[in-house]
C-alpha cells in the first residue's frame, strides 16, 4: 500500500512538474530576444530591462493576490481558474507587442496573469508531501521551471533565424495552453483543500500574523535578496552571452541565437541544482543549504561580468555553475516557509514572500541596465560596464547570507527538515 501510494505520488508530482514547465515557457521568451528587440524598437539597455522589469512586477502582484486567494477558496481552484487567464495573456503579447511601450504593457499584463500556476502548485505540494521530502518535491518542481526556461530559450534560439522573433514568440506562448491542459488533468483528483482557522484564532490577521513570525520573515527577507540576484541573471544572461559572441565576429542575429541557445544549456544544469538542493536539505538542512548556495552564487556575481574577453565556452561553463548555485537554494526558502508558518497562513506568507521577492526581481534587471548603459556613456568600456553591471547583482544579494545565518540560530529554526535546521 505505500510503495502504491509513494507511486501514485511520483506521477501526482510529474504531472504537476510537466504543466509547470509548459506555464514557463513565455517566462524566457523575451529575454531570449532583447539583443534583436533593442536594435528592432531603438531600445536602450535600461528601457530592455525595463520590460523586463514589468513582467516581474506584473508576476509579483499576482502572486501577492493568488496566496490569498489560495488560502481562501482553496490552491487547486486558483491554479485552474488562473491557468485559463495566463493562457490568453501569454498569446496577447506574442501577437500584438510592436515596440518598447506596448511591449512594456503588454509584457507587465502577462506576468500579472501568469503567478497562478507557482505558489498554489507548491501549496498544493505542501499538502501532499511530508517534512521528510517535501524539499526533495519542491525542488522537482522549481527545476521543471528551469526545464521550461530552457526549451523556450532554446526554442527561440532555434526559431528566430526562420520565422523571426515574432513566430518564436507565438510557439512558445501555446506552452500556458498546454500547462492549462495538463494541469487539469493531474489534479483532476486532488481534494480542493481550504484550512479553516481555530476558533481561538478566527479574528486572526493573516499578513500580521506573517509579518509578526520573526523566523518566517527572516527566510522571507533572505529570498528576498536571493531573488535580487536570480532573477538579474536570467534576465540579463543571454545577452551577456550574446554580447561575448558578438566579440567573435558573429552577426547580431547569430548572436542572439546563440546567446539563447547556450543559455538554454544552463538551465539545464540549474535542473540539477535545484533537485539536488531541495534533496540535500531534507539530510543536512534548509539553512545549511541556503548558506552554501548564497555564498557561492556571489563569488559568481561578483566575477562573472569581468569575463567578458574569456573564450564563449569558459564563459557557457560559469554560466552552468552561475546558474546552479543561483537556483540550488530556491526550493529551500519555499520548503522553510511551510515549515515555519501554520498551514491556514501558507498562502498569505507566500504572498509577501513573492511581493518583496519579486518586487526585489523585478527592479533588478532595471539597475543592472541602468548601470550597463552609465558606464558604458562613462567609460566607454564594455569590460568595465559589463563587471559593473554583474556586480551590482552581487551587492544586492550580500545580507541574504546574514539573514539565513540569523535564522538558524532561532528556536524556531528546529522546526525545519525534521530538526536540522
Amino acid at each position: 500500500m505505500a510503495r502504491d501510494r509513494q507511486q501514485t505520488d511520483a506521477a501526482w508530482l510529474a504531472e504537476l512538474c510537466l504543466s509547470r514547465a509548459s506555464f514557463t515557457l513565455i517566462f524566457t521568451a523575451y529575454s531570449a530576444a532583447i539583443p534583436l528587440l533593442m536594435r528592432e524598437w531603438s531600445m536602450s539597455a535600461s528601457e530592455a530591462g525595463l520590460i523586463q522589469s514589468a513582467w516581474h512586477a506584473g508576476y509579483l502582484v499576482s502572486l501577492f493576490a493568488v496566496g490569498f486567494l489560495a488560502d481562501r477558496y482553496g490552491a487547486r481552484r486558483v491554479l485552474l481558474l488562473a491557468s485559463i487567464a495566463a493562457s490568453a495573456a501569454a498569446l496577447v503579447f506574442a501577437l500584438f507587442a510592436d515596440g518598447f511601450v506596448s511591449a512594456l504593457w503588454l509584457y507587465g499584463l502577462t506576468g500579472l496573469l501568469s503567478g497562478g500556476s507557482y505558489t498554489p502548485g507548491l501549496t498544493l505540494i505542501a499538502e501532499r508531501f511530508a517534512a521528510q521530502n517535501r524539499g526533495r518535491a519542491m525542488g522537482f518542481y522549481l527545476a521543471a521551471s528551469s526545464f521550461g526556461y530552457a526549451v523556450s530559450l532554446l526554442l527561440t534560439g532555434l526559431l528566430v533565424p526562420y520565422i523571426g522573433w515574432r513566430g518564436a514568440f507565438i510557439v512558445t506562448a501555446c506552452g500556458p495552453t498546454t500547462g492549462t491542459l495538463i494541469a487539469w488533468y493531474a489534479l483532476r483528483g486532488t481534494p480542493n483543500v481550504v484550512h479553516p482557522a481555530p476558533a481561538v484564532h478566527a479574528a486572526d490577521k493573516p499578513m500580521a500574523a506573517v509579518l509578526g513570525n520573526k523566523p518566517a520573515m527572516l527566510a522571507i527577507w533572505a529570498y528576498v535578496f536571493h531573488s535580487w540576484e536570480l532573477l538579474g541573471l536570467w534576465a540579463w544572461l543571454p545577452a551577456f552571452l550574446a554580447a561575448s559572441s558578438q566579440q567573435g565576429g558573429s552577426s547580431v542575429m547569430q548572436a542572439a541565437s546563440l546567446g539563447a541557445m547556450f543559455t538554454a544549456l544552463t538551465y539545464i544544469t540549474s535542473m540539477g541544482g535545484s533537485i539536488s538542493g531541495g534533496s540535500l536539505s531534507d539530510r543536512r538542512g534548509r539553512t545549511w543549504v541556503i548558506m552554501v548556495m548564497s555564498c557561492l552564487s556571489l563569488a559568481c556575481s561578483f566575477s562573472f561580468g569581468w569575463m567578458i574577453g574569456l573564450p564563449l565556452w569558459l564563459l557557457v561553463v560559469v554560466a552552468a555553475l552561475y546558474n546552479f548555485t543561483a537556483i540550488g537554494d530556491s526550493s529551500v526558502y519555499s520548503t522553510a516557509v511551510t515549515e515555519l508558518v501554520p498551514p491556514r497562513y501558507l498562502g498569505a506568507a507566500y504572498s509577501i514572500r513573492s511581493v518583496l521577492g519579486f518586487g526585489a526581481g523585478a527592479v533588478s534587471p532595471w539597475v543592472f541596465g541602468l548601470v550597463l548603459d552609465a558606464t558604458r556613456a562613462s567609460a566607454g568600456s564594455e569590460f568595465l560596464a559589463w563587471g559593473l553591471a554583474w556586480s551590482s547583482l552581487g551587492a544586492g544579494a550580500l545580507l541574504g547570507p546574514l539573514a539565513t545565518w540569523r535564522l538558524r540560530r532561532t528556536p524556531e529554526s528546529r522546526k525545519m527538515a525534521g530538526g536540522l535546521r
